[in-house]
């Protein structure tokens, strides 16, 4: 079910057991190939594609285009909430739900700067209600549901996800191939960062100064179906144990 499509008697109607599902993504500059769009239009894909399964027992919300992108500002076109601002944002987005009863509140992100404030939003909800023991809270991140698809891909030169990377690229190739720049002409900007394990406070140019980060040249469309194809498939997994969560007793 979409939000959007819905009078306030249907969502009125609905279980409060429905769970509702907020997708958050971003709109930032994504190298010299891709276009600032790219996180809310693959996220809009994946969840797109994991609908259907679904129909009636999940309530999608119409996407937030707008994300914490800070580390991106440096590059012309990029827009962004502040870290706080984008956690305060998105606590209030899913108390909406909160205030009219409903129990299950899923994040479902696209963009990897939305993260830490989601985890965070959610954690602090949690804490303010913490008496009730009917309500399920979670965020998470579409490409990281499952099992990565270089598992079953081995055609994938990437590991994991990167910025304007392989993944990226392929799977813009597979929906859009027509806001798609010159892939093929950008170099291999490294993924790993020296002091992992260890969490570096980091703006995108302190890694690269094009833009992206990975391997844009290995994409192609046939990869990019192969994965929406799989993180779509994750998100439904992710959402039928949302479903069948068996929710205990509230004791508020």
């Amino acid at each position: 079910m979409q939000l959007a499509d819905l009078k306030w008697p249907d969502v009125d109607a609905l279980s409060r057991d429905v769970p509702v599902v907020i997708p958050i993504a971003a709109l930032e500059q994504h190298g010299r190939h891709l276009p600032v769009f790219t996180d809310s239009l693959l996220l809009g894909e994946v969840v797109r594609r994991a609908t259907p399964p679904l129909a009636g027992r999940v309530l999608f919300t119409p996407l937030v285009w707008l994300g914490n992108s800070e580390h991106h500002l440096d590059f012309p076109g990029t827009m962004s909430a502040a870290p706080r601002v984008y956690l305060d944002l998105l606590k209030d987005l899913a108390e909406n739900f909160l205030f009219h009863d409903f129990t299950r509140i899923v994040l479902i992100n696209g963009h990897g700067g939305n993260i830490v404030p989601a985890q965070q939003a959610i954690f602090e909800l949690r804490q303010k209600y913490r008496r009730r023991r009917d309500l399920l809270l979670l965020s998470a991140t579409y490409w990281t549901l499952g099992k990565s698809p270089r598992d079953t891909d081995a055609s994938l030169v990437q590991s994991r996800m990167g910025h304007a990377c392989e993944w990226e690229t392929s799977m813009i190739l597979r929906i859009a191939p027509q806001l798609v720049g010159d892939y093929r002409a950008a170099q291999p900007v490294p993924q790993a960062e020296p002091f992992e394990p260890a969490h570096r406070g980091w703006i995108t140019k302190d890694r690269s100064a094009v833009g992206h980060i990975g391997e844009p040249a290995a994409a192609s469309a046939e990869k990019g179906e192969r994965l929406l194809s799989h993180f779509a498939a994750d998100l439904v997994a992710f959402l039928e144990r949302v479903i069948a969560w068996p929710a205990p007793t509230n004791i508020a």
